[in-house]
């Protein structure tokens, strides 16, 4: 599905707004910061911590104990179970953060391991370092021949681009696919040799050096991987457990209390007395989400204004403010409510526009009252594939596909109980009425080229370099650069990199002085993220891509540093310099928000029919080479996707 997100106001009565705020922020806010409390006081929390899951009746048997709670009645119902789904998905997010964190450690410790001097693996295996060469020249030959070919190393013959020429003056640098293979025959190595001799191979990127190791620059490469270590190590002991909303400020005037009135009992404590009273708490409550779209109700007020109810809020009615562009996004919503409601409910609910909304509040310039110098608001996902008939069709079939599979396979498992029966009758029931669609306008759907794909690097000085590549050929049919895809409004980013850099000093200043130092973030980036979403998208159609491959977010740290030690190398030889020419250069140019580009691309590329992969990025190449190795491992990745799909 392609699904995006359109907002609108919402505008009611004072009596409305002011009986929703006391809602929001009286009853439902302190029902979540109780939930986050309890949950982390739980006597099996650190099991689940070392689990990273937690049971997902532990938030339903706390919503049911909380829901009787005098303290929190008066919600709807249906707010409870919102309460307890966004409670899940925050804890959710924390567990993998701290599991991502406990699996840099564990790797980068296992590193530890490996990572020893020539004279400690001639000691470990208690041969001479001829052996220990020997060994490893054998092993790289078996490696070699064992690991898979990496998409970087099919080059093309013919390459446009400049940085191709110095590329094949350097040294020929080894297989990334040996790694992985290494470090497995390393787990299962049988004898002491075998392993030295990965280790040797392993430290020296899987080459045999021809010089004797530098016990200083071996010392300093060991140490800079205990500082990793150590890193992590902190982080963990650093990350605290969820906090929830203080809208009254309470928790905040009491660790400043306390501050001055105690003497913090380690550094610990006092770092995080110090976070709570430099962290702004949010002044709003937390949203809701309805996640079904049957619990918004639409309808047209005297006026002529589009209006909405809410599920346990049918009393009250919203009048819908938004841009005339997204006005049609709300008018179909009505269209859709009104289409079922005549049909006597003979068309599928999962086939409506609307999937799902959430009411927020969101700060002001108003004066007064918090209902009135805040901003209601309201957020819609929508799925743009059921704008159209082709698009419903589609949707639909795919659908009705996994609800006939899930029927049949219920079936055939024979002596079904009444549970069972039950659930294959609903969805019988939905088959049927996914036959019956929604009225749709006609509009030919997108169909790119299978063999033409789009591929997109991320770096430091260029956010984004696009690819198009002919897979038949390996070759690139077109390169565009940041520059090519803002075009004239490429002047914006250099705006923005200035606004990043002033916004740095400010806060490393106000940092210096133990000062509060959230500042407050600009939608130029934003914007720019848009225009070089929409080039990009507009490029792949031009050239007829079926898919944009986009390069991995989760070695970008790996990225960014690999493209700053290049560009500090380029510049001189001597390791000094290029430590300075490094750190000024990530200072002049700030890091990108990779991840909200990302989401940019994928959701103009969905909308516009284009699927969307995602591959890990090389570390090394110029960002056009990346891009064009990003999109080659991207079908090649999806061969394989369909190999295992289909058994063969």
């Amino acid at each position: 599905m392609a699904q995006i997100t359109i907002q609108c106001s919402l505008v009611a009565s004072e009596a409305t707004r002011q009986y929703l705020w006391h809602l929001m922020a009286d009853i439902y806010t302190p029902f979540i910061n109780e939930m986050l409390v309890r949950i982390g006081q739980h006597p099996n929390f650190e099991e689940w911590n070392q689990k990273g899951k937690i049971p997902a009746d532990v938030f339903e048997d706390l919503r049911k104990a909380l829901k009787e709670d005098p303290a929190f009645r008066g919600i709807p119902g249906r707010w409870y179970h919102a309460g307890r789904d966004l409670v899940k998905r925050i804890y959710k997010s924390w567990l993998t953060k701290r599991r991502r964190l406990y699996s840099q450690l564990a790797g980068q410790t296992h590193w530890l391991t490996i990572l020893q001097s020539d004279d400690e693996l001639i000691a470990a295996c208690n041969q001479d370092l001829g052996v220990i060469r020997a060994e490893a020249a054998a092993l790289l030959v078996k490696a070699e021949g064992a690991a898979p070919p990496s998409p970087s190393a099919k080059k093309s013959k013919k390459s446009p681009c400049p940085q191709k020429k110095a590329q094949k003056e350097k040294s020929a640098q080894p297989s990334k696919s040996l790694y992985p293979w290494l470090f497995e025959a390393y787990k299962t190595a049988e004898t002491d040799l075998s392993k030295c001799a990965i280790a040797y191979l392993l430290k020296h990127n899987c080459q045999i050096p021809t010089k004797a190791e530098d016990a200083k620059k071996f010392q300093k490469r060991r140490r800079k991987a205990e500082i990793r270590v150590e890193r992590i190590i902190e982080q963990l002991a650093r990350t605290r457990l969820p906090k929830g909303r203080d809208l009254t400020d309470e928790k905040w005037l009491d660790t400043l209390k306390m501050a001055v009135q105690q003497v913090p009992k380690d550094e610990a404590e006092a770092a995080a007395w110090q976070a709570d009273l430099l962290t702004d708490s949010s002044p709003l409550p937390f949203p809701i989400a309805y996640e079904t779209n049957e619990d918004l109700k639409w309808s047209q007020n005297a006026k002529g204004r589009l209006c909405v109810s809410f599920n346990g809020l049918a009393e009250h009615s919203f009048e819908i403010h938004c841009d005339i562009r997204q006005l049609h996004w709300f008018q179909r919503f009505l269209d859709d409510q009104t289409i079922k409601k005549q049909g006597r409910k003979s068309h599928s609910a999962g086939a409506l526009t609307l999937r799902s909304g959430r009411i927020s509040w969101r700060l002001d310039a108003g004066k007064g009252n918090p209902w009135d110098r805040n901003r209601l608001v309201l957020f819609c996902s929508v799925d743009t594939l059921l704008w159209t008939k082709e698009g419903t069709e589609k949707a639909s079939q795919e659908k009705a596909s996994k609800i006939a599979q899930m029927i049949s396979g219920t079936k055939a498992k024979g002596n079904l109980t009444n549970e069972q029966e039950d659930s294959v009758r609903k969805k019988e029931k939905t088959l049927a009425l996914l036959q019956n669609p929604f009225p749709r306008p006609s509009r030919p759907l997108y169909e790119g080229s299978p063999t033409v794909l789009a591929g997109v690097s991320f770096g430091l000085d260029k956010p984004a370099t696009l690819a198009i590549v002919d897979i038949t050929t390996g070759q690139a049919i077109a390169y565009r650069s940041i520059r090519q895809l803002l075009g004239d409004d490429h002047k914006l980013l250099n705006r923005q990199r200035q606004r990043q850099r002033k916004k740095a000093q400010l806060r490393r200043s106000k940092q210096l002085k133990f000062a509060p130092n959230r500042i407050s973030k600009e939608g130029l980036g934003d914007q720019i993220d848009s225009l070089i979403a929409k080039a990009i998208v507009q490029i792949a159609q031009q050239y007829n891509a079926s898919s944009i491959v986009l390069g991995d977010l989760a070695n970008i740290r790996e990225i960014i540093e690999s493209e700053v030690k290049a560009k500090a190398e380029q510049k001189t030889t001597l390791k000094e310099i290029q430590a300075k020419y490094a750190l000024d250069y990530r200072t002049s140019i700030h890091r990108w928000s990779y991840n909200r580009l990302a989401q940019k691309i994928e959701s103009k590329a969905l909308q516009a029919g284009l699927s969307v992969e995602t591959i890990k990025q090389p570390l090394t190449g110029s960002p056009q080479d990346k891009a064009r190795e990003v999109a080659i491992a991207g079908f090649q990745a999806r061969n394989v996707r369909k190999i295992l799909d289909t058994g063969s």
